[in-house]
Formats: C-alpha cells, structure tokens, sequence
C-alpha cells in the first residue's frame, strides 16, 4: 500500500512540476499572438482528473455531484444538473418542457418558441428537435440581445416559450422580458452559454426564468473541456432532468427511493420512468469544474479589464466601429471582444479580419451568424417576426476576437496598434 500512496504522490509532484516548468499560467499561443483562446485550467485540475483514472471511478458520481452544488451556490439556483455539453443542456431543457408529464401545460409540436436569429445553431435546433416551430426575431446593436418589442411582436396564440440567447457574455433585460413571458404565461429558457457570471441588477443569468443552460467547453470562461449544465429553481424539473441525461432511468433521483416503493418488482437498477437520452458526463468532467469554478470571478475581471481597455482606447474610431458596451445595471462577462464595422466605413470586414489575422490577431464570425440565412433552416418549419436588419447586419460587418485571462498589458497594446495602423492605412 505505502509503494502505491508513493507512487500516486509522485505522479501529483510530476504533474505540478510539468505545469510550473511549461508556466501553464500564461500557456504556450501557438502561431497566433493573440488566439481566440488558450487552455484555463491547470496541475489542480489534472491532478484530480488522474486521481479519478487511477481509482478507476470514472462514470458520473461524487466530483460531478460537488461540482453541481459548487455552480448552483456561485449562480444562485437551487438545483443544477451536469451533463455532456451546453449544446446537450438545451436539448434537455426543451424536453423538459415538452414532457408529458406537465400534461396540458407541456409544449407540443407545432408551438411556437421565440428565439434570437443570431445565436449558435444548438439554440434553435433543439425546438425543432421536440416538434416545435422557432420564431427568429431580431437583437439590438450594443449588445447582440434579443429586442423586447421583437418578442412582443412575435407572439401568437401559439407560442408557448422565449429562449433569450445572453450572446458573448452580454445580459439580456431579464426583468423586461420575465415581464412579457408573465404577461403571455410563457416558459423562459435562458441560455447562459457564454454568459456565466453575467448579471442585471445583481441577479446571475440563467436564474431569472425556469430553465438557465450554460457550457463548459474548452473555449468557454471555465472548462470542463467538454461540459453543461441545466440551473433551475424547479424541483420537477430538476429531477426531470436527472431521468432524461441518463436513459430514463431513476438511479441519480432524490426522490428515488419514493419511487421504488411503487414497483417492488422491477430491479431498481433498471427502473425507467421516462425517456432519456445518453448525455451524462464524467467524473473526469466533474474533477475539472470543482477547480475551474474556484478561478471564475478572476477569469471575469481580467475579461472586463481587457473590454474596458480596448472601448476606451477604439472610442477615437466610433465613426468606423459600433463600440460594444453593458447597458446599465448590467454585468457583461465578455466572452469574446467584438467588432462592428458600421456600413459607412471605407473599409469592409474581410480587410481587417485579413489584417489582423496576418499580424497573428485570431478571429471568428459572430457565432453562427444571422441563422435565418443558414440553409439548414431551410429543411424545417420556422418563421421570421421581421427583415431581422440588425441580424443580417451583424452576418456581414461583425466578427469577434480572443479575450480571455492570458491577455496581459502586451497582448492589449498590441491589438490597439494593429488596428490604429490598419485605420490610419484605410482612412490616408
């Protein structure tokens, strides 16, 4: 025994040696000066994830369970249930709520779910996943958030949900469109994907409507490398949740016991009482988020840090740029840092994304665009509240660069003066 407790110290010394020798803290960027994004995590982290493998305790249990309750005590919900991705987070909150176990008040195929047109495509295809129709309406400018009067537009007598999208880490007005969703008694599924840690007036997103999802992949503000959870106040559908991630079955309820006593006669490893899907994640998973969310707040601030640099030193070019800003009593989170060319710049999105991306400057579009012009839309029912302007905009002059906690005072001068001397090139 005493040769394995060595052994296993030894691997935990190695580990922590290899990180602090390889300075993991400001990690190693590759051919690009400033990338979209660089590894988060360190010898914590891996250490625990080895500690899992080498127990051979690799199927979710104890870590994926503590990280639940550390992220629901940070976010402020009662429950939070783990799964595999963010992406998977919104297919099992819209099958929540399309449950036959709410019976009438369920969402059934052909209602209507309002949505933002620009978000990632796992916002929208998971309505259309449970029979439902998405309903694209159009964001504001500022800050890539759904317009409210768009939501109120939107909605017939047919519409069951509204799934504000918190795009880059920007809050949506929570409290105006909690007040419409009252109003129309609609569901709100809140995805906080990009967004942990966003706030307005001091309440965390993804805690405002019944369902909040968030991601913890690799790029995301914390990781779990692959990663999501489902946050709620809902005790129903929190358990509910519990039974779709992992094949129907009742093994991971709180309430399993209660539910044994009715069958007697089925092998409680086997008892199912639902569908379900496979989207549990690991303990590996789990080993990752105990740390990462430990490191969260820190993680925001370098983020603002950057955003607020970076406002203040483009302002000088607002003829050419929308500068991106939180609205008041808001808390952004900056998942990325993003760049609007205003349609009267002499200049167009493809020349400074060629500029920067040949100066070691990594971009990307913003998410997935405008999804009304994806031709995958094409293939399903769905439908537009308006010309969604702002949308078709943003597909064509936005585009987003890293922002993340490796950004130091050199990286932020470095971005300034490539773009300073790009606009001075445009503008002679």
């Amino acid at each position: 025994m005493s040769t394995e407790i060595s052994a296993e110290s030894q691997i935990r010394n190695l580990i922590r040696r290899h990180f602090e020798t390889r300075q993991v803290i400001k990690p190693v960027k590759g051919k690009y000066k400033l990338p979209l994004s660089v590894p988060s995590f360190g010898w914590e982290e891996v250490v625990e994830a080895v500690d899992s493998l080498l127990s051979t305790n690799l199927t979710m249990g104890e870590k994926v369970r503590k990280f639940e309750d550390l992220f629901a005590k940070y976010i402020g919900s009662r429950e939070a249930v783990m799964v595999n991705s963010g992406s998977s987070a919104n297919l099992i909150a819209l099958n929540i709520l399309s449950n036959p176990v709410l019976g009438n008040n369920a969402i059934t195929p052909g209602d209507e779910v309002i949505v933002p047109a620009v978000t990632w495509s796992t916002s929208i295809f998971p309505i259309i996943n449970i029979g439902a129709v998405p309903v694209l309406v159009d964001i504001n400018l500022e800050t890539f958030s759904v317009k409210e009067e768009e939501i109120e537009k939107g909605i017939t007598n047919n519409t069951k949900a509204i799934m504000p999208v918190h795009l880059l880490g920007f809050p949506c007005n929570m409290p105006k469109i909690m007040s419409i969703a009252n109003k129309h008694k609609l569901y709100v599924i809140e995805d906080a994907c990009e967004a942990h840690g966003a706030e307005w007036n001091g309440k965390k997103v993804g805690t405002f409507g019944d369902i909040g999802t968030f991601s913890f992949f690799f790029s995301h503000h914390i990781t779990t490398i692959e990663g999501g959870m489902i946050v709620t106040d809902n005790e129903e559908y929190a358990e509910l949740a519990r039974v779709l991630r992992a094949h129907g079955w009742v093994r991971d309820l709180k309430q399993k016991d209660e539910i044994l006593r009715k069958y007697p006669e089925i092998d409680s490893r086997f008892l199912f009482i639902n569908m379900g899907f496979n989207v549990r994640p690991t303990e590996i998973q789990g080993a990752f988020g105990i740390h990462q969310i430990a490191k969260l707040e820190q993680f925001i601030r370098i983020r603002r840090e950057n955003a607020k640099y970076w406002n203040e030193a483009l302002s000088d070019y607002s003829d050419y740029f929308i500068i991106h800003a939180e609205k008041e009593n808001s808390r952004a989170v900056w998942f990325g840092y993003p760049i609007t060319i205003k349609p009267s710049a002499p200049f167009k999105r493809k020349e400074l994304v060629d500029y920067l991306e040949l100066r070691g400057i990594e971009t990307r579009p913003l998410v997935a665009g405008n999804m009304d012009e994806q031709p995958a839309m094409r293939l399903f029912r769905y439908r537009r509240v308006s010309d969604l302007s702002n949308s078709r905009l943003v597909m064509r002059n936005s585009f987003f660069i890293g922002n993340h906690h490796a950004i130091e005072e050199e990286e932020r001068e470095y971005l300034v003066n490539v773009i300073t001397n790009f606009v001075k090139e445009k503008v002679k």
